[in-house]
């Protein structure tokens, strides 16, 4: 299998996965950390999630357009959009209107689509590098 490194990419898709796994960790862990730690309770009404899709969005949306340019599948854009129209839904509505619980729902599951969309996209980029290159 031969790789051309000049055109890997491959470290947009990583960064996308290891930002949504940062986002779901701050997500599941943080009220773990305020219930031990009462002297964090004042920090609790902050709200991180809406600040990390200045990242997410623009990353992603490179990330997955660089690799749909060379794969040509509309299924691995369709799930990346619909992890961050979760992970939008649950920094906004979800968190204004809905409630705690509903926030988390909605970020932990958009950043599980879209962590498995980016994989997705890795997997058909390198893919598609290989037959491109191989043949």
């Amino acid at each position: 299998m031969i790789q051309t490194p000049a055109k890997s990419t491959d470290w947009l898709d990583g960064a996308a996965v290891g930002l949504s796994g940062l986002c779901m960790l701050h997500c599941l862990a943080l009220p773990f950390f305020v219930g031990a730690l009462p002297m964090l309770m004042p920090f609790t009404e902050s709200h991180l999630h809406a600040q990390v899709l200045y990242f997410a969005i623009p990353l992603s949306v490179i990330a997955i357009g660089i690799g749909y340019a060379r794969h040509r599948n509309p299924l691995v854009a369709l799930a990346a959009f619909t992890g961050l129209g979760l992970l939008v839904a649950g920094a906004t509505v979800a968190h204004s209107s809905l409630g705690l619980v509903a926030d988390r729902l909605f970020t932990v599951s958009g950043s599980i689509v879209l962590a498995a969309a980016h994989l997705w996209n890795g997997l058909l980029s390198r893919r598609h590098r290989c037959i491109s290159v191989c043949d």
